[in-house]
């Protein structure tokens, strides 16, 4: 929780509270469902909950945002970024049932009243648009795009960034982004340069606005 508090100081209590639930959350769910590699478990503000809110800090979303989680697997980045927004609505999907259990007793226990989870894939949500989608490490660039383009909506609610996809990756990029038709559009940013810690010296945020109504 340290390593939150040493880049972030504005949080009221319940913030803080939901936060500083989240390891013993974790950790009590990995022992049932393996939710978080174990390697991983005891970096989990680290690697975790300070990387997801790497997109906190490049867009601050506007009170009343809808956000779709594609992926969420454990929760990330959607559980801290919906702790961090608590005026943002966050629709967390995964299609793997056992993760989706796990993310609804988090966000039960916590107390999010901000965050609706469904088991599912985005690309079969029908009826609904958002403004932002996020995600991390789940699929290439230019699938994530496929699968999302069609459920973002024009415009800009954030001062920081268009509407668009905003996604964590890590490794060398270049060739994805080129082989996703988007290098021209795409933006992005050294999660290092965000959080200077060793953890994230490979680590990115990928941002592709949505500039065309589908």
């Amino acid at each position: 929780m340290e390593i939150i508090l040493k880049y972030f100081a504005d949080f009221t209590e319940e913030q803080l509270s939901q936060f500083s639930q989240l390891e013993g959350l974790y950790k009590e769910w990995n022992e049932k469902i393996n939710v978080i590699s174990r390697k991983d478990i005891d970096s989990l503000y680290e690697k975790h909950v300070l990387h997801s809110l790497a997109i906190a800090v490049l867009c601050s979303f506007d009170n009343g945002a809808q956000v779709i989680d594609i992926g969420t697997g454990g929760g990330f980045p959607g559980i801290p970024l919906a702790i961090f927004f608590p005026k943002v609505q966050f629709l967390l999907v995964d299609s793997i049932g056992k993760k989706i259990k796990v993310v609804q007793e988090v966000v039960n226990t916590i107390g999010l009243k901000n965050v609706t989870v469904i088991h599912g894939r985005a690309e079969e949500i029908k009826g609904r648009t958002f403004d932002y989608a996020v995600s991390r490490a789940v699929a290439p660039l230019g699938d994530l795009w496929k699968w999302i383009n069609p459920l973002l909506r024009m415009g800009q609610k954030s001062d920081d960034l268009p509407n668009g996809l905003i996604c964590l990756k890590g490794g060398d990029l270049k060739n994805e982004i080129n082989d996703s038709g988007l290098k021209k559009i795409t933006q992005v940013w050294s999660v290092h340069n965000i959080f200077p810690e060793p953890a994230f010296e490979e680590k990115y945020v990928v941002y592709v606005p949505k500039l065309v109504a589908q």
